[in-house]
């Protein structure tokens, strides 16, 4: 028996525990499981009790309760990006067991009610919606496609449904937050602290921040964040190349706290252009009363922004005050777009590329002028910062740079390789345009006045003694 040390270790989801271990030698089996210094099992350990690792690539990962459904997370279902499928094609199976290495443990079948990409909605069982569905909560469940619809077909599982209604919720009576944010990050608790301060000053009143894997202190930057009163909750998700279900599974926990959720990266800021020169300033929350304009509406259920991607703008080391004020350098035109959507009013399947989400039959999407809103994308930044792009791309069908095909992607950046080399030139690139509008903005309304500090450089400490 090999035996190695755990990397590191998360809470996840309550009461259960995300342990991170080296993959052992290529002459040793999957078997696996964890053990206390001193040699004890892990008691109650998924892997302890079935002795088999799951492989990544065809395994049931999450599960969340959606009112009288569970929507169901999986990898191994070979769904092509962009479509629904037929529900039909599936079933899901629920067991009362923890011991993944019986499939007779599966007691109850029911079926899918939507389908697309790695997402499956199924029915609960019967018993359980006549009486009540919080009952979910802890029940291991599976997917199996319906030619092979017994249990023992099924795709292996370490998914137990999770009831986003008993965790977090807002007091009774206090009503939804009218605007929340939903990221996904990997190691760039760096630039938290100034994307949260800012995006709270124009309205944002809850964060949903999901963890793929970091190793920089994010937790730390969060819980400063919130001695602040930001409302950040770090949610682990450890999961690889799960974006597009990821923000699936945040839009439906945020349906019961929020009336709209934006769906944006930590390098994106909003920017009011309309307010630069001689008009009045933005005042505080007015992205949230952008947004609160169509709360009553009948058929808007999505607002869309364009981007506006930025460069190294000459920088060859990050910007100490932040990226609103270090980069002032752009592209002309606009690329993409990012949205705000009414959570409880998205397409049964949460069918989204990566930022706007499939609506509802009857429901529409509106585009914010260029010349009302814009976001600033800072993109392309110093090559030590944007280097980490080639580690691996979130998105579950985006490729990695460092794969040798699909090099036209327009996720990729123009005249790169499939190897993080520094260009020459790099700092110089991607610059057509001087666009200092939000660095204007932001130190003339968020510097210190007496140390001209911006509120991201400040220690929560350091706040704490002006105060």
């Amino acid at each position: 028996m090999l035996v190695k040390l755990a990397i590191s270790a998360d809470d996840y989801q309550e009461s259960k525990s995300i342990v991170r271990c080296e993959l052992p030698p290529v002459n040793y089996s999957a078997a696996v499981d964890l053990r206390r210094p001193g040699g004890e099992v892990v008691e109650g350990n998924w892997m302890a009790s079935s002795r088999r690792a799951a492989k990544w690539g065809k395994v049931v990962y999450e599960a969340i309760l959606d009112w009288n459904t569970v929507v169901v997370l999986a990898k191994g279902l070979n769904l092509k990006p962009r479509r629904e499928v037929d529900p039909a094609e599936f079933r899901c199976h629920f067991s009362l067991s923890n011991n993944l290495s019986r499939e007779e443990s599966f007691v109850f079948t029911t079926e899918a009610t939507a389908a697309a990409q790695e997402v499956v909605r199924c029915l609960l069982p019967r018993s359980i919606r006549k009486n009540n569905t919080a009952l979910a909560e802890g029940i291991r469940v599976t997917v199996s496609r319906v030619e092979d619809s017994s249990a023992s077909q099924a795709l292996p599982s370490v998914a137990k449904v999770y009831n986003p209604k008993s965790h977090g919720m807002r007091g009774e009576g206090e009503g939804k937050y009218e605007l929340c944010a939903c990221t996904m990050l990997w190691n760039q608790a760096s630039v938290l602290k100034e994307w949260v301060m800012y995006h709270s000053w124009l309205g944002v009143e809850r964060w949903f921040i999901y963890d793929n894997n970091s190793d920089d202190g994010l937790q730390d930057v969060a819980d400063e964040l919130n001695t602040r009163n930001h409302n950040v909750s770090r949610h682990v998700w450890p999961w690889i190349k799960a974006q597009e279900a990821g923000f699936s599974h945040c839009a439906l926990r945020a349906k019961y706290e929020c009336k709209w959720v934006g769906f944006f990266d930590v390098d994106e800021f909003f920017y009011f252009p309309r307010y630069s020169g001689q008009t009045p300033l933005p005042g505080q929350n007015s992205l949230r009363a952008m947004v609160s304009n169509y709360t009553d509406s009948p058929t808007i259920a999505e607002v869309r922004t364009m981007c506006h991607s930025f460069g190294p703008s000459g920088l060859t080391e990050p910007p100490k005050q932040g990226v609103t004020v270090g980069y002032t350098c752009r592209l002309q035109a606009p690329e993409r777009h990012k949205s705000f959507v009414r959570p409880d009013l998205l397409d049964m399947t949460l069918l989204n590329i990566v930022h706007h989400f499939k609506l509802r039959e009857g429901y529409k999407s509106t585009n914010v002028a260029e010349g009302t809103a814009v976001i600033n994308h800072y993109k392309y930044q110093v090559w030590d910062t944007f280097k980490a792009k080639f580690f691996r791309r979130v998105s579950t069908y985006v490729t990695n740079w460092q794969d040798d095909h699909n090099k036209g992607s327009k996720d990729r950046a123009p005249g790169l390789g499939t190897e993080a080399v520094e260009p020459p030139d790099w700092r110089l690139r991607f610059c057509e345009v001087w666009d200092t509008g939000l660095k204007d903005f932001v130190l003339g309304s968020f510097a210190d006045v007496a140390t001209g500090l911006l509120p991201w450089e400040r220690s929560s400490s350091s706040s704490a003694r002006r105060r």
